[in-house]
């Protein structure tokens, strides 16, 4: 039996959400400084550079993360590789090539807790069945129940993809689950859009993420080049259809 001290009890942590058997600690100061850095640390405190963590409580369950993700681990909990076979594992390593995501992802179970390493990100906690399938810019996945299915999409017009020097590919998160993702910009600051057979056109890294029924293509700006060239917009992001489009408000 493991006995926990000065962590649910700690006055300089908060628990600003929790979704299901996964907890996100906030640390309101940082009380690990020296004379030196002691004024940079408060000043960052003020403008909600904070350090993060993610507490995970297994209670018999699963749970994929990223690949060095893990800080400690506390009780009867294991960890395996959340790979299938040799073809599962040659098909997770080109995935990983294009979507800059660990090739091999450990998944833990048990009963007891799993803590993430701390990070000055911010993490964004997501029912996974909401969007009914998730697709993730690079580099945002941090952990998900292992009921949640990860695979690998691609744009549909890759031409154009390429000459507006966007990502080809990208990780889709379907079926039923939490998804812990961390996100350059808080909550409070993202934007969500509800497109409802319509379009929306984004110039730049803007969307964090977005509904995979929704047709992801990179055009011209305007009508015609000579009309793109005018507006100084060149190519965007254009996303066709229905679904659900979650917008940072400054690139990344």
């Amino acid at each position: 039996m493991v006995t926990y001290k000065n962590l649910y009890e700690n006055d300089n942590i908060e628990i600003v959400e929790s979704k299901g058997d996964i907890k996100v600690l906030e640390y309101r100061k940082d009380l690990s400084v020296n004379f030196q850095t002691a004024i940079n640390s408060y000043y960052a405190s003020q403008m909600n550079i904070r350090r993060r963590q993610v507490l995970i409580e297994l209670k018999g369950n699963s749970y994929v993360i990223s690949a060095g993700a893990m800080q400690w681990t506390a009780g009867n909990v294991t960890m395996g590789a959340d790979v299938k076979g040799l073809g599962d594992l040659f098909g997770k390593a080109l995935s990983s090539k294009v979507t800059k995501e660990s090739a091999i992802k450990p998944k833990y179970n048990g009963n007891g807790l799993l803590m993430l390493e701390p990070t000055y990100k911010h993490i964004l906690l997501e029912n996974v069945e909401d969007w009914g399938g998730m697709v993730l810019d690079d580099g945002l996945f941090l952990a998900c129940e292992s009921t949640v299915q990860q695979k690998v999409v691609t744009r549909t017009n890759i031409s154009s993809a390429l000459l507006a020097k966007e990502g080809l590919f990208n990780l889709c998160l379907k079926g039923r689950g939490v998804a812990v993702l961390e996100s350059p910009v808080p909550r409070d600051e993202l934007v969500e859009l509800i497109v409802e057979k319509d379009e929306v056109k984004i110039d730049g890294n803007y969307a964090v993420a977005w509904s995979d029924t929704l047709d992801l293509r990179v055009e011209k700006s305007g009508k015609s080049l000579i009309g793109s060239a005018v507006s100084g917009e060149g190519l965007v992001n254009v996303y066709r259809g229905s679904g659900r489009i979650l917008l940072a408000p400054v690139a990344y």
